[in-house]
């Protein structure tokens, strides 16, 4: 006896118009069916995880105000959204939609590096590692002079724009595009480009600590405004041009009853408003908070409402690591 379908089945059938529906076909169970999941990425992220949870609640218990539980959160939403772009069954469909693909693009760098930065892991992770590793290795690493000199330049807004614009055009050019979708290292590399370049693009914005400000912070909702400019350029190619852009795409199952050239129209809406809605936002948090910020009297003031955008970084003087 077949299975009878539920209110809210008939009502979303009712609604969905009949091109956009997803269709189980064996073409999909196959694209399915053939993917397996990369072992390196749900171990190196639970490794993260597990030790990001250990120094937050050991920081907890002894400083119970230095960290808050909403960092926790979104440092972990951060770790899920990273699994979910490169080590869920969503990676299964990349080089079958670019819908999809701009989905994942997205995750690893737009929505996945301000979570992780919001989480302020620098304390966390430091604290969460054995006492031998963080004394011997990780402390020697961080203070050495090169590493520092390193982390100063990486870390300059004019530098995190540009890697991330960089990154953001060159993966995009046809050619490039291509190559990473027939070469599975190649397709690694360029997923560990835009984390990379994203946690590097959300730096300057959430601030996290130990880093301080260096630019003011009205330059904030400037630097998201000129970071939309090559996003709002790629996807209006891709949206306004009458050609698919990556042949590979024409050739894959239709999946989802979308003509490659649709498919692509969606893609670049998908990236066009998703990009605006997500630097709107904390670009709209850092004005209200500057209007909202009473004019500093003394250097210590000032000093105080420096940190970044999403509230205060963690309290360096409540702790001394060694």
């Amino acid at each position: 006896m077949p299975r009878a379908r539920s209110c809210w089945e008939q009502s979303l059938e009712l609604r969905l118009p009949i091109n956009a529906k997803i269709v189980m076909t064996a073409e999909f169970q196959s694209v399915l069916q053939s993917w397996s999941a990369p072992l390196g990425v749900p171990i190196s992220l639970c490794l993260a995880a597990l030790v990001y949870a250990r120094g937050w609640f050991l920081l907890r218990s002894a400083f119970p105000g230095l960290i808050s539980g909403g960092r926790l959160a979104a440092f972990f939403a951060g770790i899920l959204c990273v699994w979910a772009a490169i080590g869920s069954p969503l990676a299964a469909f990349d080089d079958v939609s670019l819908t999809v693909h701009m989905v994942q693009h997205l995750l690893l760098m737009a929505v996945a590096p301000p979570l992780i930065l919001l989480g302020a892991p620098a304390l966390p992770m430091l604290r969460g590692l054995p006492q031998w590793m963080a004394r011997n290795v990780v402390g020697p690493f961080v203070r050495w002079s090169l590493v520092k000199s390193l982390g100063r330049f990486l870390t300059n807004p004019s530098i995190c724009w540009l890697a991330a614009t960089l990154a953001l055009i060159v993966w995009h050019i046809p050619s490039v595009f291509e190559l990473a979708l027939r070469w599975d290292w190649l397709h690694e590399v360029e997923h560990a480009c835009f984390l990379g370049s994203g946690l590097l693009f959300w730096w300057p914005v959430v601030q996290p600590w130990p880093s301080v400000p260096r630019w003011p912070r009205w330059s904030v909702p400037l630097y998201l405004f000129c970071a939309t400019l090559p996003c709002d350029a790629l996807s209006g190619f891709l949206a306004f041009c009458d050609r698919v852009v990556y042949p590979s795409y024409l050739s894959a199952p239709r999946l989802f009853e979308l003509s490659p050239l649709h498919d692509q129209e969606w893609a670049a809406t998908l990236m066009w408003v998703s990009v605006t809605i997500i630097f709107l936002v904390p670009a709209a948090l850092v004005t209200i908070r500057i209007l909202s910020t009473p004019r500093p009297h003394s250097v210590e003031q000032a000093h105080d409402l420096s940190p970044g955008i999403l509230g205060q970084a963690p309290c360096a003087s409540k702790l001394e690591v060694s």
